[in-house]
């Protein structure tokens, strides 16, 4: 029983580490600070960043169950990551002025940016199985 146990927490700790970078590097790469924004009440931002928090966290639940050992899982995990960040990047250059939507709280922009997000989390998970 011990040696489950242990593996839990491995892999537990390990995806919070993941997701823990995943929000550090994603908040960096946007263009506005979409925490002070949520914080501030602006829905569009809440659905963006909830939509690629979903998108990721999919992939590293995907890669647990679909992984034989720990760094199986970390090595995904981090691929997943990758993709993910650089489809948030390609995605912010086609919308125009999308901070200022943001900013604005326009959320169609918000809900497309998330929709996008989880769309390539779900497809990401997919490839993982």
């Amino acid at each position: 029983m011990l040696p489950q146990i242990i593996n839990y927490f491995s892999y537990l700790l390990t995806g919070l580490i993941f997701g823990t970078v995943f929000v550090m590097l994603y908040t960096r790469l946007t263009p506005y600070d979409e925490l002070r924004l949520i914080r501030e009440g602006i829905t569009a931002a809440a659905y963006s960043f909830g939509g690629a928090l979903l998108g990721f966290v999919l992939t590293i639940a995907s890669s647990i169950f679909h992984s034989n050992d720990l760094y199986s899982f970390a090595m995904w995990s981090a691929l997943a990551m990758v993709v993910q960040l650089l489809v948030f990047a390609i995605a912010t250059r086609l919308i125009p002025e999308l901070d200022v939507a943001i900013r604005e709280d326009n959320k169609a922009v918000g809900l497309l940016l998330g929709s996008v997000a989880l769309t390539i989390g779900i497809i990401n998970a997919a490839c993982l199985s």
